[in-house]
């Protein structure tokens, strides 16, 4: 009598012939066992995703904190996972965990909650060297879950509000130094050209009159200049007058017996 047994595809059967092994895992399809002399143990080959229970864990900086992760991994070679070890996925399990501790626990807080990547990639090396002998293969470790004290995240907080209150601090002191120059090269200008000033204040007492105030109050530079303006608008006016009269007189002696000398 033989028994017949159907191996799917993600499937392999370790076959004991009288407790040992005979050769490679057999599969998928269907195998024929001889009965009360072969047993199959069946092993599957599709990644597992085992989750890594939280840790109370003390970083570098003596901060106590819960860390949890997710483990993935598959077996590669079934004869050695069902021969090397009883139980293979509480022995990943279990050390997981304490690799889990040892590798965290080299850290400080915030290296813990900056460099995740890094963590990741040495917990699954470790784990992939300890499980090599198991016939199993770790293809990732993922820090899932880390939570901190109450008094900690308040901590960070804090921190996190100073931090943001001196980039604002910084911003707002190199805008008043930007604003600085300008007003520094604009005086320049105005220096070199005094008319300049006395647009500018024209253009902000046309401004402030936009509002319909009834009182308008100039400033005192501004008033002299305006008399300034004036007087050399009478003088210039003068002048074109004494001009104009000089060049009549001329024109009168014309119409005399004869041409000037």
């Amino acid at each position: 009598m033989i028994f017949a047994y159907v191996i799917k595809q993600y499937e392999r059967a370790v076959v004991f012939r009288l407790g040992r092994t005979t050769g490679d895992a057999r599969g998928p399809g269907l195998i024929f066992v001889v009965p009360f002399i072969q047993r199959i143990r069946r092993v599957s080959l599709r990644i597992v995703t085992m989750p890594i229970q939280s840790q109370g864990i003390i970083t570098k900086d003596n901060v106590s904190i819960d860390v949890s992760a997710v483990a993935y991994y598959r077996v590669e070679d079934p004869t050695r996972s069902v021969i090397a070890i009883e139980n293979v996925e509480e022995a990943i399990n279990q050390i997981a965990q304490t690799t889990l501790r040892a590798v965290v626990g080299r850290h400080t807080l915030d290296e813990t909650l900056s460099e995740t990547d890094a963590i990741n990639q040495n917990i699954r090396e470790i784990l992939d060297v300890q499980t090599e002998a198991w016939g199993v293969k770790v293809t990732v470790v993922e820090l899932r879950d880390i939570q901190l004290p109450a008094s900690m995240q308040r901590a960070m907080a804090r921190q996190a509000e100073a931090e943001r209150e001196k980039r604002a601090k910084i911003i707002a002191a190199e805008g008043e130094a930007l604003a600085a120059g300008e007003l520094a090269r604009a005086s320049d200008v105005m220096l070199a050209h005094p008319l300049a000033l006395q647009l500018r204040n024209l253009q902000t007492i046309a401004e402030v009159a936009v509002d319909k105030n009834s009182t308008v109050v100039f400033p005192a530079p501004l008033m002299s200049t305006i008399a300034e303006l004036g007087a050399f608008m009478a003088r210039e006016t003068a002048a074109a007058q004494r001009a104009g009269a000089g060049a009549v007189i001329p024109t009168a002696t014309q119409n005399g017996d004869g041409p000037p000398s």
